[in-house]
């Protein structure tokens, strides 16, 4: 017996050392590709630009409602090609400051809609895939309530996806408005920029399955109906159709360079509820692509990638 459970403590301890090798295998790859870049292909003029829709989920968020519209509306974009939508399934004031917000202007009633549902059925997808149903543009630009798009931002992404029609999705780096405004927001965009600067990096360059982190990222509208749209079924989102879209033969490009900045939870209550709900959704999202990311043909380094990211939890 005793021979057994030393069996099992090697085995469990020689799987759980592979998951650091394996983030070692990133960090090399990092390394070996930190100085590459992706110019900004060549601007289209003002009339060939796509129609875009800048989505904006929100949930009873009046603190940063009217903060997170006129950044959408401060957007660098061809006049006539952009339209924001409000996802608003909130509960308490968040909907009458933003609507009083958009009567005062006139100029942004145009392009600016406030959508709310019934009920909240699906959460953020839900809300995702209401608004993808009523959204006009061939491209689908996301940030969360807690993010502060740069003007840039569009100028920067789109491109991309102009000149690459493989693409369909460009994601952006996360930034961190209250990096240091405490210990625990430190500790955060410590692990967050591990993330991005290195795991998103060195995936996106060594051609492995990456995913879109729910928002500071635009989709070509035809890749996310492709690969069947926002569906509800994991607490991830982001991470399951990341995966539909990449296995069906979609490719993804990360931007390091281009930074959208947002807000990290301040209080330990509330990263304990995000990492919750990410851990939850990733093992979900393995359950529900595990098989098909092993049987996929990808090639067998791509295969074993996708399974170590979606079983890191």
């Amino acid at each position: 017996m005793l021979d057994l459970f030393a069996l099992l403590y090697r085995a469990v301890v020689l799987w759980t050392a592979s998951y650091a090798a394996a983030s070692l295998i990133l960090l090399l790859i990092f390394w070996k590709h930190r100085r590459e870049t992706r110019p900004v292909p060549p601007e289209p003029p003002d009339g060939a630009w796509p129609r875009l829709t800048v989505q904006l989920p929100v949930y009873n968020e009046p603190a940063v409602v009217i903060r997170l519209l006129e950044a959408a509306c401060a957007l660098d974009y061809p006049p006539g090609q952009l339209e924001i939508q409000l996802l608003d399934d909130s509960s308490d004031d968040t909907t009458a400051l933003a609507r009083a917000w958009l009567a005062a202007r006139p100029r942004e009633q145009g392009r600016v809609s406030i959508l709310r549902r019934e009920n909240r059925t699906g959460y953020k997808a839900g809300a995702l895939a209401a608004g993808l149903a009523a959204a006009t543009g061939e491209l689908i630009a996301i940030f969360d309530a807690d993010f502060l798009p740069p003007p840039d931002f569009l100028r920067r992404t789109v491109p991309h996806l102009l000149a690459r029609p493989e693409l369909g999705l460009v994601q952006a780096r996360w930034g961190y408005l209250n990096r240091d405004e405490s210990a625990l927001t430190r500790a955060q965009a410590l692990a967050l920029d591990g993330h991005f600067v290195v795991e998103q990096f060195a995936r996106n360059r060594a051609g492995l399955l990456m995913n879109f982190n729910g928002s500071a990222g635009v989709w070509r509208r035809t890749c996310l109906e492709e690969a069947g749209g926002w569906q509800a079924d994991t607490l991830c989102e982001d991470l399951d159709v990341s995966y539909r879209a990449q296995l069906a033969g979609w490719q993804f490009l990360f931007l390091p360079d281009v930074v959208c900045p947002s807000e990290l939870p301040p209080l330990l209550g509330a990263l304990r509820s995000q990492n919750a709900r990410w851990a939850r959704g990733s093992v979900q999202c393995l359950l529900k692509h595990g098989g098909a990311a092993a049987r996929a043909p990808i090639g067998w380094r791509r295969r074993v990638a996708a399974l170590y990211h979606l079983s890191a939890y």
